[in-house]
């Protein structure tokens, strides 16, 4: 049961989203910039497995859910790709740049000033650049503060994958100024 009262038709995020268009705004082009438009060199799927790997670790669920499922439609409906990130990206089938960008990813999820040198370096050696270790790192952060806003107004969470998967398949199309997924 939500800690205020959001509209019921629309879960997690987007619940809060509807209650507060005016600070919904800045935080879907946030959104939007960081996972969906165009990236020098990350792709929006790596990008989503950076937030749903970071929501995972916060234990929100609608979040790494709904990230890990934008994520498999961004990467050809690879579902067992998101599954090895989320279970260990140190072992999972992704390249030894973006294990070494989930690991930097981790740190900042437990605390920024966890980031040592040797983590930059060692996303370094593996070929990371200055911008992909930058938007690693923002990313991880935002997501934070996205996981506490969700679970911290306890927004209802579906519990329906074939549902997280329709909103992911619109969110990895459409991106996140479109309007929200709405459960009827």
């Amino acid at each position: 049961m939500p800690h205020i009262n959001l509209p019921k038709e629309f879960p997690g995020i987007r619940s809060l989203f509807m209650f507060r268009p005016e600070t919904a705004a800045p935080l879907n082009h946030l959104v939007q910039t960081l996972l969906h438009d165009p990236h020098p060199t990350l792709s929006a799927g790596e990008r989503e497995l950076i937030a749903s790997y970071v929501s995972s670790l916060n234990e929100c669920k609608y979040c790494a859910t709904i990230h890990g499922a934008i994520a498999k439609h961004q990467l050809g409906n690879n579902v067992d790709i998101v599954a090895q990130v989320i279970n260990d990206p140190c072992t999972a089938s992704i390249s030894n740049k973006l294990k070494a960008l989930l690991k930097i990813a981790a740190k900042v999820q437990a605390g920024g000033k966890q980031v040592g040198e040797e983590d930059i370096t060692n996303a370094r050696e593996e070929g990371a650049t200055d911008i992909e270790i930058h938007d690693t790192v923002l990313i991880a952060a935002a997501f934070c503060m996205y996981n506490r806003y969700v679970d911290g107004l306890a927004t209802w969470q579906p519990d329906d994958d074939e549902l997280y998967d329709k909103m992911g398949e619109q969110r990895a199309r459409e991106g996140y100024l479109t309007p929200p997924f709405k459960i009827v």
